[in-house]
Order: structure tokens, then sequence, then C-alpha cells
């Protein structure tokens, strides 16, 4: 086995040293093994180092990827590296990938890692197929992130029938999106408004809000902004939820427990009594959390919409 020394590569020292609790018994059949996430955080290392890391032990059959839990040690028995230190890759019989194992596949790391996490190599070593094969599907990255907002959007199908009265209808289309946008953090880093997203479910959206607002007297000009503004609303205050969930991860606190463990610090800032109107607000008495601010900003939204509807 190749030594481990200051010079051996940061993605191989963190595979030694799991490899060896592995081998030790530290970790045994099923038990979790550290997320990139953590990795990053306390070796202080790249996304993509502690990516290649975890794939080097997936190909060496030690760790196996659970959905919603992560990898876990897939044996007791490790694999034996082969000549110069590289693993030895023991894959079943090739087959061929299609669409709908990639897309959803794609998905599922995204959900758990967020898009640092997501590359066509990792999805290729969670669907034991090689790299190359996955572009029988997709021309890059970027046709798959299209797919898999698509897929993402096409899980919450608009209803077929809608209440009656355009801000019932908004509503209840932002409350959807809102939804999604729950469910697939990651989706709000690549929806942009100067370049929206070209898939059927995604335009769907926009489509629907339009025909909300048709029969209000606004001309379409004002129409498209009012969509486009609400949707910003709902996708801005969503990327708050991918930030808080990676510093949830990164910390182990809540957005709660982070704000007590910063009270002694809010409370120095605010002794030298130049933030008057902050220092009279009591945390423990405001809802103020990323629902809170989309449900009240979609309502201050709405009654702008009713003030130019009756106008």
């Amino acid at each position: 086995m190749t030594e481990i020394g200051e010079s051996t590569p940061p993605y191989l020292r963190i595979v030694a040293e799991l490899r060896r609790r592995i081998a030790s018994g530290e970790l045994g059949p099923g038990d979790r093994l550290p997320s990139t996430r953590q990795l990053v955080r306390e070796r202080g290392v790249a996304m993509a180092t502690a990516s290649r890391a975890l794939t080097a032990l997936r190909q060496e059959n030690l760790i196996r990827a659970v959905p919603g839990v992560g990898m876990v040690v897939a044996g007791s028995e490790p694999a034996t590296p082969g000549r110069g230190g590289r693993a030895e890759v023991r894959r079943g019989p090739l087959h061929a990938v299609t669409r709908d194992q990639l897309v959803p596949t794609a998905i599922g790391i995204a959900d758990s890692e967020g898009l640092a996490g997501l590359s066509m190599r990792r999805i290729a070593t969670e669907l034991d197929v090689p790299t190359m094969s996955l572009y029988r599907q997709v021309h890059g990255k970027e046709h798959l992130l299209l797919l898999m907002a698509d897929a993402a959007f096409a899980a919450y199908r608009l209803p077929s029938t809608l209440p009656p009265g355009w801000r019932p209808q908004l509503e209840l289309l932002c409350r959807l999106q809102w939804s999604i946008y729950c469910r697939h953090p990651w989706l709000a880093q690549i929806v942009s408004l100067t370049r929206p997203l070209m898939v059927p479910h995604a335009v769907a959206h926009t489509e629907c809000a339009l025909r909300a607002l048709a029969g209000c007297g606004l001309d379409r000009h004002t129409r498209l902004h009012l969509v486009v503004a609400l949707a910003n609303h709902v996708r801005g205050t969503a990327v708050n939820l991918q930030q808080g969930a990676e510093a949830e991860q990164d910390t182990g606190l809540t957005d709660d427990e982070w704000m007590v463990s910063q009270a002694d610090a809010l409370g120095r800032l605010l002794a030298a009594g130049e933030f008057p109107h902050l220092a009279r607000l009591s945390r423990s008495a405001i809802d103020l959390s990323a629902d809170s601010l989309f449900e009240f900003g979609l309502q201050r939204l709405l009654d702008g919409v009713a003030a130019l509807v009756r106008a």
C-alpha cells in the first residue's frame, strides 16, 4: 500500500483515513460516513476533493449510497487496492442509462448536497456506469439542469380547476412554487428572470399567471411585469432556503439556535444605543422566517396588484 505522507494528495489522505476506520471496525456495515460538506468543514478541503474521496471509496465497494441517508459502509471486508495504490473497480454488468434514471438521480444528489455536490462523474458513480455513457442522454450539465428543473416543476402539477378570481389564482400559483422550492432548494439558484428556463412545466406557471390577470383591464406590459415580480419574490425568498440548509449542516445549529448563540454579540451591538428601533424588538416575540417573509411579501404584492386593478 502506498505510504501516506504530506505530499499525498488530500483526497487520498481522506480515503486512507476512512479506509482505516472501516478496516478496524470503527465504522461497521450500515454506519453512515461523513458527508462531503462535513469533510469540507472538518478537513478544510474543497467540495470536489471531498466528493472525489467518497467516490474512490465507492469504487472500492467499501461504501454505498442510500437515498435520503447518504454514504454508508457497504460491508465489513475492505476491498484490496491494486498496484500503485489504485482501487480495483468492480462494476456490475454494463447497462444503458435512461433519462428517467439519470434525472431523478441528479435531483437526489442536488437535494442532499446542493449543486456543489453535483457532477456528471458523481451521477455516473451513483448509477454505476461510465461517465461518458451519460452524454447519450444529455448534452452536458447545463442541459441536465434544465431537465432537472422541468422534472421538479412537473412533480407539482398545476390544478386543472382554479378558484374564481385573479387573487386566489395567483396565491395558489405562488404557494405551489414555494412548495417546489422548499422541496428542492437548489432550484432557486438556477432560475433566472433575465434568462428564464425554457422548459414546458416552468413556462406553464407563467402562462397560468398571465391568464389569471387577463380579464383585469391591465395592459400586457403591466401584466408581464406583475407576473415576473411575483415569481421573483418567491424565487428570491427561496434562495435563502439553500443557504440556511447549508449553514445548519455546517454549524449543526438551526436559525433559532444560531440567534441564541449570537445573543451576547447582539447585546454588545445594541448597547451603544445607535440602533434604538432594533433594540426595542424582541426576537422571541417575532415570527421571522423564510415562510413568514414569503407570505408577508406575497400579500403586500397582491395588495399592490389590487390597487392597479381598481385604478
